[in-house]
């Protein structure tokens, strides 16, 4: 759906402090996604839903329900799996990690491995 990023953590951190991990991610990302299941909720029940839908074959109102259910689940991470993240993004940063970038010829490499491969209809 989209990416939020972990509130109010400083990025070139790569230990979190139980009470930044207790206020940032625990509180302050239970509170958002209490409000993104408000503001799903009330989509529904005020039958403005139309925006739900991403493509031509999708249903709004059946998208906008699969939203409102994805809204209510947990997504406050552990403490250690947030700081691996931070410590791989720091990675990155400082060149311990390579990133590769995804350009033209990685892309035809791409559709050459799946040109043959068929889609199931539904």
């Amino acid at each position: 759906m989209f990416s939020q990023p972990l509130l109010g953590t400083d990025t070139d951190k790569v230990k979190l402090s139980w009470f930044e991990y207790i206020w940032n991610s625990c509180i302050r990302q239970g509170w958002y996604n209490c409000w993104y299941a408000y503001k799903n909720w009330s989509d529904l029940m005020g039958n403005n839903y139309q925006g739900y839908a991403v493509l031509e074959d999708d249903d709004p109102l059946e998208q906008c329900i699969l939203y409102f259910w994805d809204s209510l689940e947990d997504e406050i991470y552990p403490k250690d799996f947030l700081e691996h993240l931070l410590q791989l993004s720091d990675d990155v940063k400082t060149g311990k990690e390579k990133v590769i970038p995804m350009d033209e010829v990685f892309m035809k490499r791409l559709e050459d491995l799946v040109k043959d491969v068929e889609l199931d209809d539904e």
